[in-house]
């Protein structure tokens, strides 16, 4: 059977790049291509035969590791590898920590591109080599991103959408949900963060960002 991988980059021309990398190191393999969050959510509800997603942190409907976050929750069999511009390597390592199988940087060469995805393939984690995770440690930071990937990928949305200022009722009717269960999975997500409120909230989820959510696009809708 063909590997399938979905590449999730709003940029046409990094596809392309992408893309020829990968075909250059597996015999078999079809792709599918996403610019934005909600594409790439599409593709991976309308198949359930994707080998692995290559993910891009910053295109449209995305804020910082929120697409990251979606996904895992929404569909923790599939393996995603970050590609990424940052190589910062506390990014690097809250990717791994939200549920990432393996990090990239664009401007990794092309046979590193190749073998991270070979060894994500093959069931194993990849990193850049000059990353030690075990010296970004942060109990405080590692224990937030344990309490975020808890959520449901309802509260997931419902967070994102708390992080763009939307209100109960903006959000019910972006979900199609009453505002009572907005309610619901506003009160949630207070418990599983550990905080008392609505901006306390959001605040914890920007801290798991760092500099990703200073120029990640908002505007996700369900």
């Amino acid at each position: 059977m063909p590997y399938r991988i979905v590449i999730a980059d709003d940029h046409p021309l990094f596809r392309d790049a992408l893309r020829l990398a990968v075909q250059d190191a597996l015999a078999d393999v079809t792709f599918d291509d996403a610019g934005s969050l909600k594409e790439t959510l599409d593709i991976l509800t309308a198949t359930d035969d994707v080998d692995l997603v290559l993910l891009d942190l910053k295109m449209p409907g995305v804020q910082g590791f929120s697409g990251l976050m979606l996904m895992r929750a929404q569909f923790p069999l599939v393996p995603v590898v970050v590609v990424s511009g940052s190589e910062e390597s506390s990014v690097i390592s809250r990717a791994i920590s939200l549920g990432a199988l393996g990090f990239i940087p664009k401007s990794a060469p092309v046979q590193d591109m190749q073998t991270a995805i070979s060894t994500v393939l093959k069931g194993d984690v990849w990193l850049p080599d000059n990353v030690d995770l075990a010296a970004q440690g942060n109990a405080e930071i590692d224990d937030l991103a344990h309490r975020l990937s808890t959520l449901t990928p309802q509260q997931t949305r419902v967070l994102m959408m708390l992080r763009e200022g939307l209100l109960n009722k903006q959000i019910a009717y972006e979900l199609s949900v009453s505002e009572a269960t907005v309610k619901a999975h506003v009160s949630a997500i207070l418990q599983k963060l550990n905080v008392d409120s609505r901006t306390q909230a959001v605040i914890a989820a920007s801290r798991i960002d760092g500099d990703q959510a200073d120029t990640a696009d908002a505007g996700f809708s369900a």
